[in-house]
């Protein structure tokens, strides 16, 4: 299940909670409201880049004590963690063309009704929220709120939405588009058996902004374990803890970005994971591919989300 806000002090004292507090954002505090907040300086020596480990590989066929290269007829290179079997790291899996066409779903189609949303509670089904955000309308009044108040308040619902959250296939829902179910298969060959095939049934999309993490959590919904998750990185660079079968394994810290797929199956399964920051900063977002492709005048909404966030769009096979 998906990790709270809220901790207890017993779980301060989690590795894992250490993790995501060492890596989440904070600001150098100011007594002056006039100076710009200040991001906190955050040491990264410790976070593995697969990145890196591409590269090496590619020019060496090296990589660092405690991971491997996944010998299988996959048309890139997969990377493992010795000490975590069923974890996959595909660095760079999807083009940057694929990357723009799923952010454009995953901002205008997917939070479609009949598709379930966060905020749905609140506000009921809301249809064409992206679109009413780039032509600064107001689709819900809030009481005494200024309209430019009520504007902010509506695109902020496009963070943290989920997709099909509960798997309760007798409510009304939208069929995850074919064309991302095919990608999904073809992303999980690396984690499924021989002569086995993914079959996507449901989809989770997370939305994040600056200073947004998603807390420690297992992923335990599912009938078969066995099968692959399928987590599709687009946006804004992130940090990703994959820990163990208890909050008190110290994690493993590891950059996710743009177009990065991972995949958790069997006893990877089984592991604490979450995601306590992303990099909004020019420096360390890296999403200049995606500004290039975003750069026609039309796309200028999806210039400005991206900037600012990450979509993770992660695929189950329920039953």
């Amino acid at each position: 299940m998906y990790g709270s806000y809220g901790v207890s002090d017993d779980a301060e004292r989690t590795a894992f909670r250490r993790a995501e507090k060492k890596y989440k954002v904070y600001y150098d505090d100011s007594k002056s409201s006039k100076k710009k907040k200040q991001l906190k300086q955050v040491d990264l020596s410790e976070v593995v880049d697969f990145k890196a480990i591409l590269r090496s590989f590619n020019q060496s066929g090296e990589v660092p004590p405690g991971t491997f290269a996944l010998q299988c007829d996959f048309d890139r290179p997969v990377f493992c963690i010795e000490n975590r079997p069923g974890f996959y790291f595909i660095p760079d899996a999807l083009t940057v063309e694929e990357q723009g066409r799923w952010i454009r779903e995953s901002l205008i189609s997917f939070p479609q009704p009949y598709n379930r949303t966060n905020h749905n509670a609140i506000y009921g089904p809301i249809r064409d929220l992206f679109m009413a955000a780039k032509e600064r309308k107001i689709l819900v009044e809030e009481e005494d709120s200024s309209g430019e108040e009520a504007h902010a308040i509506n695109f902020s619902l496009c963070s943290a939405a989920e997709v099909e959250r509960n798997y309760n296939v007798s409510l009304p829902h939208n069929k995850i588009p074919d064309a991302l179910c095919d990608l999904a298969k073809e992303m999980a060959a690396p984690a499924m058996s021989k002569g086995k095939v993914f079959q996507p049934e449901a989809a989770i999309v997370n939305y994040f902004g600056l200073g947004d993490m998603l807390g420690g959590h297992l992923d335990d919904m599912e009938a078969d374990w066995t099968k692959p998750i399928v987590s599709m990185s687009l946006g804004c660079k992130a940090i990703f803890l994959l820990g163990g079968k208890s909050r008190d394994d110290p994690p493993l810290a590891m950059f996710v970005r743009s177009g990065d797929v991972v995949l958790m199956a069997g006893e990877a399964r089984e592991c604490f994971h979450g995601v306590p920051r992303i990099f909004t900063d020019q420096e360390n977002a890296e999403i200049a591919p995606l500004e290039l492709m975003f750069s026609h005048e039309d796309d200028v909404c999806f210039l400005e989300y991206i900037r600012s966030s990450r979509i993770n769009i992660n695929i189950r096979q329920v039953f």
